[in-house]
Parts: structure tokens; sequence; C-alpha cells
């Protein structure tokens, strides 16, 4: 087996939803707009997840990923690095329950990849969580893609790959879409996934700059509802 056909299996480990890391436990406040009758079918999904992907993904968690990546790649690691673009993510990041979400599935992501791979980036990586390195998401998986040398702008395609499809079947959960257009919501956004990756290289730290204020305001009505299915 070749180095690049290792690698991509590796991506498609990473985009594959039933991976045990706890994204099916979040809606990233879906479940409120569908609670608001906001989103109520597979258009009005489409048209939300696109603003996640154009305005909050693409220039927050995909510029943390690429600056991860980057720090990880290569013989010569750079741990500071990688917790720079995690600690910077979750300071861009406005809604509490959405750092709480990403933290959490980094983490397990991390334990994951620990339990997988003898890597004393991982290993020192997952010493500095609880402590100076939130552990989001977006980071580990830079990490995790770098270190099984997965290109990053592939890593970046599966990061949105992998969000717009969760993000599809927890609405699929919430208001009943079929799987069909699951499917056709997640293939219709293929343009602004790659839209995202476009916009988020050659961002540095400093242009870290997610903007969905409607999304905020509606996480921080999700953190108080009496009854949630999902954890954001």
């Amino acid at each position: 087996m070749s180095d690049g056909e290792t690698a991509s299996l590796a991506a498609f480990r990473l985009a594959d939803s039933a991976l045990p890391v706890g994204t099916d436990s979040v809606s990233y406040a879906v479940e409120q707009f569908a609670a608001e009758d906001r989103v109520t079918d597979a258009d009005d999904l489409r048209d939300l997840v696109e603003t996640y992907l154009r305005r909050q993904f693409g220039p927050g968690d995909l510029v943390a990923l690429r600056h991860a990546h980057e720090a990880a790649a290569g013989p010569d690691p750079d741990l500071s690095g990688v917790v720079a673009a995690d600690r910077r993510l979750t300071a861009a990041t406005t809604s509490a329950e959405f750092r709480e979400s990403s933290e959490r599935t980094g983490e397990r992501l991390l334990a994951l990849q620990s339990d997988l791979r003898d890597d004393d980036l991982l290993d020192a990586y997952a010493d500095r969580l609880g402590s100076d390195a939130p552990g989001n998401y977006a980071a580990v998986l830079g990490v995790v893609a770098a270190r099984e040398d997965v290109p990053v702008r592939e890593a970046c395609l599966v990061a949105c790959h992998e969000f717009a499809t969760a993000l599809s079947q927890a609405a699929q959960r919430l208001f009943g879409i079929s799987h069909t257009d699951l499917q056709r919501t997640v293939d219709d956004l293929r343009p602004a996934m790659v839209d995202a990756v476009d916009d988020s290289a050659g961002r540095s730290l400093a242009e870290m700059e997610p903007f969905a204020p409607l999304v905020d305001v509606l996480s921080a009505r999700h953190e108080r509802a009496d009854r949630r299915l999902f954890l954001s």
C-alpha cells in the first residue's frame, strides 16, 4: 500500500459519521432553529448550513485546523504552534456551548487517535489538555490529519463534510427530513465547502474572524432551554 493510499484511507475514517467522538450529540444550535420554526425543511437546512460554512466554520474552525496541521506536520512538530491555534479558536468562539462541544469532541478524538497510534506529539498534546490547551475538535483534527500525512486541503474538506453531515443528521432527528434529502443537502453544499476551504487559506490566527450573530443568539437561547435533545 502506498503512502498516498494510506493517507486517503485515514481521511475516509476521519470523515466517517460513525467515528466515536460524540459529534452525533451536537447540533450547533440547529435544534433551536427548529424549535423556533426558522428551519422546517431541507431547503431551510441547506441555507443555514451554508451560512455556517461560509461565515463561521470557514473563517474560524478551518483557520485553526490549518495552523494546527502546519505546526504538527513533519519530523519536527511544534506543539506550541498547535496550542496557539487551539487557544485562538476558543477565544474566537462566542457561544459557550459551542466551545464546550468542540472541546468535548476534540478530547475524544485525541484519546481515540492516541489509542490507535504511538505518537509522542499526540501524547504531549493530551498532557496539555485541561491546562493551557482547550482541545478544540478542529485543532485536534488538524493534528491528527497531519500525523496521518493527510494534506491540509483534504483535511479541511474532510472537516467540512463531517460538519455538514453532522448538522444534517441532527436535522433529520429533529424534523424528519428523508435520507435522500439529507444526502441531497450535503451534496448541494459542496460549493460552499470548497469556498469555505478557499477562504481559510492564507488567514493568520489574528484573521480568525467567525461572524454569524443569529447563530450565536440562538445558541444562547438553546443553552437555557428547558428541554434539549442535543448538547449544543
